[in-house]
């Protein structure tokens, strides 16, 4: 039996596959262990327009998953992160944060939002 990779997993790639079916190698596999961070989880379930069933849909859909909330460390990270990159969106550095701490590869579209954290390992999956 093969090892699962284990992914942060950006809002966007949420959204997509929400919307889209795009990514479902990532969640219907089972090739992969899926993580999210608590600011995904709050951009999703607070879109506008966003209906109940479409929220309970959300929901239910993460708790399939496992979400990483925020610690000391990761906020930490999350400080000097936004010293190094102010201009970069707070929601942005607290994934990276995430992501670095936990020591997983993030997966996400928005390559442009996250290629300035160095330290930061990208996963890409087409």
């Amino acid at each position: 039996m093969a090892k699962k990779i284990s992914l942060l997993v950006d809002t966007d790639i949420f959204i997509d596959y929400f919307n889209h079916q795009l990514f479902r190698t990532l969640f219907e596999t089972g090739e992969f262990v899926i993580y999210y961070s608590v600011v995904t989880k709050k951009e999703l379930l607070s879109k506008e327009g966003l209906s109940r069933s479409e929220s309970e849909i959300i929901k239910k859909f993460l708790k399939r998953h496992r979400m990483i909330g925020l610690s000391r460390s990761i906020l930490q990270t999350y400080s000097e992160l936004r010293s190094q990159h102010p201009t970069t969106h707070k929601e942005d550095c607290l994934i990276a944060a995430t992501a670095i701490q936990k020591k997983i590869s993030l997966v996400t579209r928005n390559y442009r939002h996250f290629r300035v954290f160095k330290q930061l390992k990208l996963y890409f999956n087409t």
